[in-house]
């Protein structure tokens, strides 16, 4: 066991043989140190950046240009409706546009995989982007944003057929000293 041994006192006294048990000593220090430790990191994580910022322009003589956000595409994508893709132009939170266009797989076999196209979709993106895009301008470096809504039980054939149908928009894009076509969009993901 841990303990400490006293010895006695000289001259003709007996020593004295005490043990002091320092287990509850250690267990008592390691519990004082775990609630400092534990109190330490609650504190820290207690805390809320407070400063006196007031919405609005930082100077009153000076006013803030308002930025509009930026069109995105929205393909819908749903398992219960087999018929139909919607096409929804949003800007933040407004929608601008909503289109329907039928939905028509087109499934050729290459080799084992099975492939899957929208030609009617990719016709129907490229004239939407046309009409509604943001950003055609060959020396604007800067994509249109296309969000594919799906469902997590389509197949991944069909969900790349889409990708496909989206990436079939091309604009020119100036790279350096020449300009080369380039697709329109970027795609992302929103998975329900």
């Amino acid at each position: 066991m841990a303990g400490v041994s006293v010895e006695g006192g000289g001259g003709g006294r007996r020593a004295l043989d005490s043990e002091i048990n320092m287990i509850p000593m250690i267990d008592l220090l390691m519990v004082t140190i775990s609630f400092l430790l534990i109190t330490a990191v609650w504190s820290h994580m207690a805390r809320l950046n407070a400063d006196a910022q007031v919405p609005g322009p930082p100077r009153p003589d000076e006013e803030i240009t308002k930025v509009e956000p930026e069109k995105q595409l929205h393909i819908e994508m749903r398992d219960q409706d087999k018929s139909k893709f919607t096409l929804i132009w949003k800007q933040g939170a407004t929608v601008v546009n909503t289109i329907e266009v039928p939905r028509k797989d087109q499934v050729t076999q290459d080799g084992t995989t099975k492939v899957v196209r929208y030609p009617e979709l990719a016709a129907k993106i490229t004239d939407e982007w046309k009409n509604v895009g943001s950003h055609r301008d060959a020396t604007d470096r800067k994509l249109d944003q296309a969000v594919l809504h799906t469902d997590n039980n389509i197949p991944y054939s069909q969900i790349i057929g889409v990708i496909d149908a989206v990436y079939q928009t091309h604009r020119p894009m100036s790279l350096g000293s020449k300009t080369e076509p380039v697709s329109a969009f970027n795609v992302t993901f929103s998975v329900n």
